[in-house]
């Protein structure tokens, strides 16, 4: 508004803004005076009630001679008014900040409350307070009075008393007398007192003699404290202010002392996350206040695990928490757009304005899409967020419901890491992925030339076509396809295209705002992660440092934590050469590891390499010119070592090189580890840091994850974490998993001895929770072993793995084998024609197993009852190929035929194969029995083995073929048939009961204490004496035994759940296509589809 200045214009008197007077109240016209919003007194006019009501005083005073030295000196402006239901007050100069001012500011964003103080001299020059009225009243009188400011600013901010200091409504009773209470009407505390003792005791009467709380109302509560105050001083002692300590709820404060300072972090993923949590877990003063602005509208989750998403892991699964503190303030779905260095503010999209004392820039990375014509046609897109693997899920959906021949593709550019995810991905949802990689193999920067080739071989036997060496030149759309056109003239058919080809900091902001950013990109830091300006950092993908990004987790946690620890006046730092670029990653199926130097780039370094393309299985180490320190490696197709491996890299090797990589290497514990080693990189946990965690009680490896981190990431650590705990003598948990904290022998215990028939009952008398995919499948196991009802009986279906629900194991191509018992290998002319006939009228693929049975491949789910029903018709059960069980009693002809034969080897495997059949245990069991010492049945690489002698039987346990092979030891010798069944009885039990989950017999009696020596006592000697319990659960055991396969024929309700679609149950998969191989069925090569160019007709 302006000053209504007209009249005293037109009459001739001085105008400026208003209508000028002096300390009288007098304008330049004689006897003219001029009070209230048309006044103008020293240099401004007020605008505001209470200095009019102040000049009246003055002036009625002048004008009656009750005071013919009244003078207006001005009033403290003062504002203070009840907005929309929220208290605004705003004091003297709140513009003041200048160099000789203090400036605190204080936001609770979450109750929408504001306040700003400006002290110069330790006295309040100005101020502003929002949904702060206590505060407001402590504010007005400081800056009235001009006393010095309580030393406790926050208090001072928050209205709340300290001991030896007050505010208005915390303690009246200590206000000088002449406190004005109600400014609108310049009303003392001595005014109220005296009205109060006149006989005015409660705030009505009050209002009347004094005209208190008449104007704004906003002193209603400070009157009424002091009538509250007077009258128990008449009744008794007045109350003391109270001494309570304060709580910081949200609010933040800028400006020394012991102030909270306001931290803006862009960007809310995995490294921006990381940050917040390690300044808050350090920050136990309460230092910060966390402003976290995220751009996706999201928690933040593990993109690490991105591809899980695809197989069905929830976003709330993948999320890695919220931060449940007052001090921090995470915005979802918030863009910044701007920085103002200068003023220390960031902008958002939506205009907001924040200040911040420093500024984290989080922002990460961004997908780069290689500059291809018709990159920008529907059906393209990039693989980095959630949001574009919900884009991608809905395109291959539809992709997969056009009723068109032929196979749905989609091309994946790029052969890096995320591109093999992408590639997983593309399968997982029915597509057949085409991986293009510009470089000449696969995973160019952490793994070398051999280890690629393995890879790729690898990876092709995962039904995904890999071209390397060629990069897409373009793409275009043709018949609501997409063809991806390559640089050596092939081109690719799909449905799909996901660019994948890697990532680019996402450096804009900082590049707006003036940082300097690094020659490919990333904002420029230092070792503290710090840039040029010194409110300025930057951490994760989009951090250069000393001119390089990292497009791993692990040196953006490591950024993380210098700059957590540098924020709260640490000496942190950091260089390229201390950051872990290791790697370790399951990709579709295939181990792969990187870490140290991979590719010696090192001056003298030597690489030493096992290449087995046999067993699939590439190994490097990279050791220094005199073989004494490891510098790095690479694991292919078996990456068991890397977590023992990778803390030694930069350290004295254990052993000879070759001895730690070659097959039956050197064990490596964590003994093998100097304190100063990396257990865990992802978080920068030393062993020595692990030993001194456990010194102090952690005893668990959750508490070492607890108050360490270690194994919090990737969680490759963890094995040595149970190593370390065990070699520093604290006994480890044997808890099966989250939800229950038995082993699983204990809880094969309490199921069988409490009679439990379900999962449900057992997670809800002796767990916690619904369970997961670790416990279900054991209780499965457990129920199953026990007898406690089909495995696809009701509830028990759900807790299945993949093969056990369908009886049948999965193949690649997403049809299933069947493989019907043939106990011993003994089958009759009969028998085969039965299988031959099967699988020709089926057109399954027929094979030799190693377990002397006949596979059949190819089955479609649908069609596995109708071969079960011509199988068991003709006598075949299940042979279990599927579950975790008894596989096969291999067997040599024996003494029946073989003139070496010394015993009937083949009429014993009938007898131990029908006795065993379907007996569920932690792992799968096979056994052999030869009739002779040339062991033609290789009975000691079995879980079980016999072989014959002249007086009997030699019984050999705990061997096994496959990655890690092991001959079997004895344990009992020259032993007749019935004392021999009689031990297997109580081997197999002891077993199925005390076994840990997925534990082979091998590793089992490994284990054991005592060992092999320790079995024998037990089931031999009968040192427990339970030898009598394990033979009568046996016996239950062969009399309880029903073919699975025959139970669900029988059954409609399992019969139902044979489809290939539950909305379509007639219809076949038409993805599953076959070609012709050696006169055989076999899958259709997932290849390269070419697409020729149409001749144009003249």
């Amino acid at each position: 508004m302006r000053p209504e200045t007209t009249l005293a214009s037109d009459a001739g008197a001085q105008v400026d803004r208003g209508i000028v007077v002096d300390d009288r109240l007098r304008t330049s016209l004689e006897h003219v005076y001029a009070i209230g919003d048309c006044a103008q007194h020293d240099g401004a006019p007020s605008g505001l009630v209470q200095p009019g009501w102040e000049q009246a005083a003055v002036l009625a005073d002048l004008l009656t001679g009750a005071d013919p030295a009244a003078r207006y000196r001005g009033t403290r402006a003062v504002t203070r008014l009840k907005a929309s239901g929220v208290d605004l007050t705003a004091v003297g100069d709140v513009h003041a900040e200048d160099d000789t001012v203090e400036l605190l500011r204080l936001t609770d964003s979450r109750r929408g409350r504001y306040a700003k103080l400006a002290l110069r001299d330790d006295r309040v020059v100005g101020g502003i307070m929002i949904g702060f009225p206590d505060a407001a009243a402590s504010m007005i009188q400081l800056h009235d009075t001009g006393s010095p400011a309580p030393s406790d600013r926050l208090a001072l901010l928050l209205g709340r008393a300290l001991p030896g200091e007050a505010t208005p409504t915390s303690d009246p009773g200590r206000l000088p007398a002449a406190a004005v209470v109600c400014r609108c009407n310049t009303v003392t505390k001595g005014a109220l007192v005296a009205a109060w003792r006149s006989g005015a005791t409660d705030l009505a009467a009050l209002r009347g003699a004094t005209r208190a709380a008449t104007g704004c109302g906003s002193c209603a509560g400070t009157v009424e404290g002091i009538c509250a105050w007077l009258a128990a001083r008449r009744s008794g002692p007045a109350p003391v202010a109270g001494t309570g300590r304060l709580h910081h709820a949200g609010p933040r404060l800028h400006g020394g002392g012991s102030m909270t300072r306001e931290l803006v972090v862009v960007g809310h993923g995995m490294v921006g996350h990381r940050l917040v949590a390690a300044l808050r877990d350090r920050d136990s003063t309460g230092t910060w206040h966390v402003t976290v602005l995220g751009e996706e509208d999201r928690p933040a989750y593990d993109r690490v695990a991105l591809s899980s998403y695809v197989d069905g892991r929830t976003e709330d699964e993948l999320s890695l928490g919220t931060h449940d503190d007052p001090l921090v303030d995470v915005r979802r779905g918030t863009s910044v757009v701007g920085i103002d260095r200068e003023e220390r503010l960031v902008r958002t999209a939506d205009g907001e304005t924040i200040r911040y004392d420093a500024l984290v820039l989080a922002t990460g990375s961004v997908p780069f899409v290689p500059p291809v014509p018709g990159r920008e046609l529907p059906g393209c897109f990039v693989y980095r967020t959630l949001d574009d693997l919900d884009s991608i899920k809905a395109a291959a959906r539809a992709a997969l419901g056009r009723p068109v021949p032929g196979r749905r593709s989609a091309v994946v550019v790029g052969g890096g890491l995320l591109g093999l995810e992408a590639a997983r991905a593309m399968r997982s949802l029915g597509l057949s992925p085409q991986v293009v990689e510009i470089a000449p193999r696969l995973m160019p920067v952490q793994v070398d030339e051999g280890g690629g080739a393995l890879l790729r071989t690898l990876v092709e036997r995962q039904a995904i076509a890999v071209r390397c060496g060629v990069s897409v030149a373009g793409i275009v759309a043709d018949r609501g396809r997409l063809v991806a056109q390559l640089s050596d003239g092939i081109e690719l058919d799909a449905d799909v295209v996901v660019f994948s080809a890697g990532i680019r900091a996402a450096d804009g902001l900082a590049r707006s705002a003036g940082l300097a950013v690094g020659e490919r990109g990333g904002v420029l830091v230092d070792d503290r992660c710090r840039t040029a300006d010194q409110h300025v950092w930057a951490v994760g993908e989009c951090a250069a440092l000393e001119g390089r990004t990292y497009g791993l987790v692990a040196p953006g946690y490591a950024m993380a934590e210098v700059v957590a620890d540098r924020l709260l006046g640490g000496d942190a730092r950091m260089t390229p050469a201390e950051l872990d670029m290791s790697t370790q990653l399951k990709l579709l199926g295939v181990d792969v590891a990187s870490f140290g130097d991979a590719h010696a780039t090192t001056e003298g370094a030597l690489p030493v390499v096992i290449n087995d393309p046999v067993a699939g299985t590439y190994a490097k180490l990279v050791v220094s010119d005199d073989a004494s320190t490891l510098l790095g490696g690479v694991l292919v197709g078996d990456a068991s070592r890397y977590a023992a491996l990778r803390p030694l890299v930069g350290q004295a090797l254990p052993a000879d090189p070759v001895a730690l990589i070659a097959p039956g290497a050197v064990e490596l514990g964590a003994d093998a580890l100097p304190d100063g080693a990396q257990v865990c990189s992802c978080n920068a946990v030393t062993k020595g840091a692990l030993r001194e965690a456990i010194a102090e009680g952690a005893c668990t490896v959750a508490d070492l994850k607890a108050c360490t981190r270690a194994g919090t990431s990737c969680g490759s650590c963890v094995p040595l974490l149970k190593t370390l705990l065990v070699q520093e003598g604290v006994e480890v948990s044997k808890a099966l998993c989250e939800h229950f904290a038995a082993s699983r022998a204990e809880l094969f215990e309490i199921v069988a001895g409490a009679g439990i028939t379900t999962f449900s009952d057992l997670v809800a008398r002796h767990g916690t929770g619904r369970g997961c995919d670790v416990c279900k499948p054991v209780v499965a196991s457990i129920l199953a072993s026990l007898g406690r009802g089909h495995i696809l009986a009701g509830e028990q279906a759900s807790l299945q793995d993949t093969n056990d629900r369908f009886l049948a194991n999965m193949q690649r191509d997403g049809t299933y084998s069947v493989v019907p018992r043939v106990p011993g290998g003994e089958i009759t002319p009969d028998g085969l024609i039965v299988i031959g006939e099967v699988a020709r009228d089926f057109g399954l693929y027929t094979k030799i197993t190693g377990g002397q049975r006949i596979d059949m491949f190819g089955a479609r789910v649908e069609q596995l009852p109708e071969i079960w029903r011509r199988l068991v018709d003709a006598g075949f059960e299940s042979g279990h190929a599927y579950g975790k069980a008894l596989r096969t009693v291999k067997s040599c002809v024996g003494s029946t035929w073989c003139r070496y034969g010394q015993q009937d080897s083949v009429g014993l495997a009938v007898e131990l194969e029908l006795r065993y059949r379907g007996l569920r245990s932690p792992h799968k069991i096979k056994s052999g029995v030869s009739g002779c010492a040339r062991e033609c049945a290789e009975a000691r690489s079995k879980d079980f083995g016999i072989i014959a002698t002249e007086p009997g039987w030699n019984l050999y346990v705990g061997g096994n073929g496959g990655f890690t092979p092991r001959h079997a030891d004895l344990l009992v010798s020259d032993v007749d048939t019935e004392t021999l069944v009689r031990l297997v009885d109580r081997f197999l039990m002891f077993y199925v009961r005390t076994a840990d989950r997925l534990q082979r017999t091998a590793s089992w009696i490994e284990a054991m204490e005592g060992g092999l020596d320790h079995l024998r006592a037990v089931i031999v000697d009968d040192s427990l004496g339970i030898c009598a319990d394990l033979e009568a659960a046996m016996a239950a055991h062969v009399a309880s035994y029903a073919d699975e396969r025959t139970g669900v024929l029988a059954d409609e309700e399992k019969l139902s759940r044979f489809v290939s679609f539950v909305n379509a149950p007639g219809s076949p998969d038409p993805t599953i296509s076959f070609v012709t191989e050696r006169g055989q069925q076999v899958p259709a090569p997932r290849t390269p589809v070419l697409i020729g160019i149409p001749e144009v007709g003249s």
